[in-house]
C-alpha cells in the first residue's frame, strides 16, 4: 500500500467513525429516558447504571476513535 491510500484509508475511517459517534451520543442525549428503561430492564440495570454506561462508552469510542483512526492519518499527513 501507498503512503497516499493509507491516509486516504485512515481519513475516512476517521470521518466514518466521528458519524458514528456524533450519532451515538445524539441518541443517547435524546431519547436517554426510553433507552434507558430497555436497557435497564434488559441487564437488571437501574437507569443511573445505565446512565454511566453510556458516558464510559462514548468516552472510551472518541479514546479509541482518536488513538487508531486520526492519530495515524495525521502522522501519514505530515510524512
Amino acid at each position: 500500500m501507498t503512503p497516499e491510500t493509507l491516509t486516504a484509508f485512515f481519513g475516512w475511517m476517521t470521518v466514518l467513525n466521528f458519524a458514528v459517534l456524533l450519532l451515538s451520543t445524539l441518541m443517547v442525549v435524546a431519547l436517554q429516558d426510553c433507552i434507558a428503561a430497555i436497557h435497564g430492564r434488559m441487564f437488571q440495570m437501574e437507569k443511573a447504571e445505565v446512565r454511566k454506561a453510556y458516558f464510559k462508552y462514548l468516552a472510551n469510542y472518541k479514546i479509541l476513535t482518536l488513538i487508531f483512526c486520526l492519530m495515524p492519518w495525521i502522522a501519514l499527513k505530515l510524512v
